[in-house]
């Protein structure tokens, strides 16, 4: 395997402003999964991918070059993960490092370590296109989400006749924490059209991701307990 391990982190951020570098347990939140991903892997291929100076100086100040600034048109709030994917893909070709995986680590999962990573790349293989983490969803298609019909009442997502949950297939919920990507397949494709996807579970704790103020606060409480 020829990894390249990717860690965007944008400078604007709306439900939790800054989030990126915004102290967690008192340290920037991105710190966490650059420790996860230097657990695993060498300086020389995790590359933190941003448009923000103020990022790029506190990923420097931790020991890690950030190879480029990432172009204001690659960083807007419309900008998907393939984008980015494909630009810092695109960097190293030209400067002579061609990756064959792409392991896809958002910041906002400061709970994932390197003995997940190490543990979903165990389990990538090469009749997969893609491996993510997953967490068991709590909310079930088949017994408790429903959708609205034409006519303007609930209808279940799934039809089914279960009684109780535990009865129902099991479902999972992709967690954000760790993406492992096919080069190749990912340059022929955006990631929502993939097929030959694996998963790899993680725990509820492992799975918190940071989105809201709430996230923020249970984090916080989680990290002085």
């Amino acid at each position: 395997m020829k990894p390249l391990i990717v860690i965007p982190a944008r400078g604007g951020s709306k439900g939790i402003p800054r989030k990126n570098i915004k102290l967690l347990g008192g340290k920037p939140l991105i710190q966490y999964t650059i420790e996860a991903a230097r657990e695993v892997f060498d300086d020389s291929v995790i590359c933190v991918s941003t448009d923000d100076i103020e990022i790029k100086d506190i990923v420097e100040s931790l020991g890690l070059i950030v190879p480029f600034v990432r172009p204001v048109e690659f960083a807007q709030d419309t900008t998907g993960s393939y984008v980015v994917l494909l630009h810092a893909i695109d960097f190293y070709e030209m400067n002579g490092y061609r990756p064959d995986t792409i392991i896809l680590l958002q910041p906002t999962s400061p709970f994932r370590t390197g003995k997940h990573i190490r543990e979903a790349l165990k389990l990538y293989r090469d009749d997969c296109k893609m491996l993510i983490s997953v967490k068991y969803a709590k909310s079930n298609p088949y017994y408790n989400l429903f959708e609205e019909n034409p006519d303007g009442f609930l209808v279940k997502s799934k039809a089914a006749d279960f009684t109780r949950r535990q009865d129902c297939p099991i479902v999972y919920e992709i967690n954000g924490a760790i993406y492992v990507i096919n080069v190749e397949a990912l340059k022929e494709r955006p990631l929502a059209q993939f097929s030959q996807i694996k998963k790899y579970v993680m725990d509820e704790i492992s799975s918190h991701d940071l989105d809201t103020l709430f996230d923020w606060d249970f984090a916080e409480y989680f990290v002085k307990k």
